[in-house]
This record gives C-alpha cells, structure tokens and sequence, in this order.
C-alpha cells in the first residue's frame, strides 16, 4: 500500500533525447530550488547524452577515481547534489523528484513511496521488482571500500530477485527536496570499477533487458511511471530553468581530468 501523501499537482518533463551530465544535474538543482521558492512538485524523466559517470556530492574524487583512467576513455564526468556513490548512466531512464517534504511528511517516507510508485510501474511491465527491507548499517570496514551506487542495496530499494535495478539519493533544500535515481534498462556499471583507484565492492546491478529477456525503451518505462503517479500529472512540458539561475555550479559541473 503506498504510503499516504499530500495531493499536490505534479508537472512533468519527458526528455527522450538525452542532455550531457552537467546540463541534466543542474536542471534536477534548479527544480529543487524552484520548489523550495514555490513550493511546486515536479517529475522528470530523462536520459544523459553522452554517457556520464556521476558521482556523489561528498565523494573523495581524487583519491577514488583515476583520472587518467578516465581521460583515456573521453568520459564525461559530474558530480551530483545529491549523495551516494558512482553511477555510470548509459541505458537507463533517470527520474528526477522535487517536491516539499510535507508531501510525504518525510524524507524516509519520500524515498519509500517513490519507490513504491517505481515498483508498480516496472511490475505493470511484468518485472517481479520488490523493496529491500531495512538492514543495519554497514560495517566501518566495508564503508573504507569505495563502492558504486550499485554495489549494496539498502532498505527501500527497488530490488529483484535481490539485485538492485533502480539506484537513487536525495538532497534537502529548506522545505524541499530533490531525488533522483537511474533505473537500468541494459549495460553494467564496469566502468565505475575501470576508473576505481581501489578494488571495488561487487556490484549487485540487474538491467530490465537481463529480467525480461528483451530490449526495454526509455519510452516504455517513462510511460509507465506517468500511469503509475495517476491523474495528479499534468501535461508533459519542457520545464527549462530560469535565465538567471542562481543555483551553484560549484558541485555539477564536470571535473576536470588533467
């Protein structure tokens, strides 16, 4: 059952043609900020044109991350407002939250029922997808290890048959917050163990292809996670950050790799 929200008119964002990592986390922060000014809820799902390997807001990237390894492979590089680790997005949709906290009167609460919404959208395309259950934390020892988003699935997570297939982080901005998170329609994350510095942990990944035996559009998930939301969505728009944005690129934009 999902868990009771506010209702509140959410304003969506298709983008099937992709943007580079930095256009794409600096549009997901100006959604943030806009609904801390507003107060206004926004979905948005979209893709990254080039692949980009993105890493968490308080990753050490110089000391994970080879960056000559990278430089040799021309990736292109961000770093996120939100937290968690590498997440390298090739084939994939990426959904981005912003909405004030109230609607789900808490973050854990946000980060559980988006997922529910998620599982009932991968499970009207017949994918078995389910959340993990709460763990304890990890141990100290395995947090020394740099790890993918990918690597180890916490509570609430979208599983199936115990392996991750969607990777999310949130941030808070006042009364607001941002979530967003990729959810894996083929490939892997090696690239994010090719650029580690230190042996990885294992990454627990599954791809919609690998569950249901096909090729999955960006088209077909995006039009079931509109269903899934309900009537609460208004008409796709093409949402474009004011000209005088006055979020900071401080964190998004690429890293340098000299």
């Amino acid at each position: 059952m999902l868990l009771t929200e506010q209702r509140l008119e959410w304003e969506l964002t298709l983008e099937p043609a992709g943007r580079s990592g930095a256009a794409n986390m600096t549009i997901d922060a100006d959604l943030l900020a806009e609904t801390a000014r507003t107060g206004r809820a926004f979905l948005r799902l979209y893709r990254f044109d080039p692949p980009c390997l993105s890493l968490g807001r308080n990753e050490p990237a110089a000391a994970r991350y080879d960056r000559a390894a990278i430089a040799r492979r021309g990736l292109d590089v961000v770093r996120r407002p939100t937290g968690g680790g590498a997440v390298w997005h090739e084939h994939e949709v990426t959904y981005a939250v912003a909405a004030p906290v109230a609607t789900f009167g808490s973050l854990r609460n946000a980060y559980r029922t988006i997922h529910e919404r998620v599982v009932a959208a991968l499970r009207s395309l017949g994918v078995e997808a389910t959340l993990a259950p709460h763990r304890p934390p990890p141990s100290s020892r395995i947090l020394d290890h740099p790890a993918s988003c990918f690597a180890t699935p916490v509570g609430g997570e979208v599983l199936v048959a115990g392996r991750k297939l969607v990777g999310s982080a949130q941030v808070r901005k006042g009364s607001a917050f941002l979530q967003h998170g990729s959810i894996l329609l083929a490939g892997s994350q090696q690239v994010v163990t090719a650029v580690s510095r230190k042996p990885q942990a294992a990454s627990t990944e599954t791809t919609l292809a690998r569950v249901l035996g096909r090729p999955v559009t960006f088209e077909e998930v995006a039009d079931a996670i509109v269903a899934a939301w309900g009537d609460e969505v208004t008409s796709p728009n093409l949402y474009q950050p004011p000209p005088t944005s006055t979020t900071s690129l401080s964190d998004l934009a690429p890293l340098g790799v000299a």
